[in-house]
């Protein structure tokens, strides 16, 4: 079961990567740099976060997709036409950790106004569950592991995040939470014991 996913996961991750480098490939010669499409894309998201908060959710969860599409696409764009730097590297990943917390702390506030508060608590429990998910990562690579297991990576949870959002008039918001935060939770340890098992296999072999 757990291959089977890993097969899945592996297989629309980079499938939808290899699409957004064709589409960079054959765009030509493009006047911005990937570092700028970095913080566009971030600026996006950010609006998005301002139209969550004013209840605007059909607007805000199109501004979210846009914002998250040119996120992915600025990855490409280096890759695409060799414009890759480690900085580049490091903006990304620092820009999206503060995109997450736009997004979820939008979230929040409409459930504090709307006096939601176990939904409110699990936006934290999501919030640290998707800092931790890219950190367990980070620190398993920085140890020579893998550590790019797991049912919640970033994708899932814009995936999850971009259907719930336009029916927040509706009371999707709270269910979305809840569900996002168990699975970042689960996904968290997912890691935890993967890497466990690396360091054990090493010591054993």
């Amino acid at each position: 079961m757990a291959t089977s996913l890993e097969r899945l996961k592996s297989g629309y991750t980079n499938g939808g990567r290899g699409a957004a480098q064709r589409l960079m490939a054959g765009a030509g010669a493009i006047p911005i740099t990937p570092n700028q499409l970095t913080v566009f894309g971030f600026a996006i998201t950010a609006v998005s976060g301002v139209l969550l908060y004013e209840r605007q959710y059909v607007l805000a969860a199109i501004a979210f997709v846009v914002g998250s599409v040119l996120d992915a696409l600025d990855g490409a764009l280096a890759r695409a036409h060799g414009k890759g730097t480690p900085f580049g590297g490091f903006l990304d990943s620092t820009l999206d950790r503060v995109s997450d917390g736009i997004i979820l702390g939008a979230i929040a506030l409409v459930l504090a106004e709307d006096g939601d508060m176990l939904a409110l608590g699990c936006v934290f429990v999501a919030l640290v569950g998707s800092f931790l998910i890219s950190y367990t990562r980070a620190k398993a690579e920085a140890l020579g592991l893998r550590g790019d297991v797991g049912l919640m990576a970033r994708l899932e949870r814009i995936v999850l995040l971009a259907v719930a959002i336009p029916f927040g008039g509706y009371g999707s918001l709270p269910y979305a939470v809840y569900l996002l935060a168990g699975l970042t939770a689960f996904t968290v340890v997912q890691r935890v014991l993967f890497v466990h098992r690396q360091l054990t296999q090493k010591v054993e072999g």
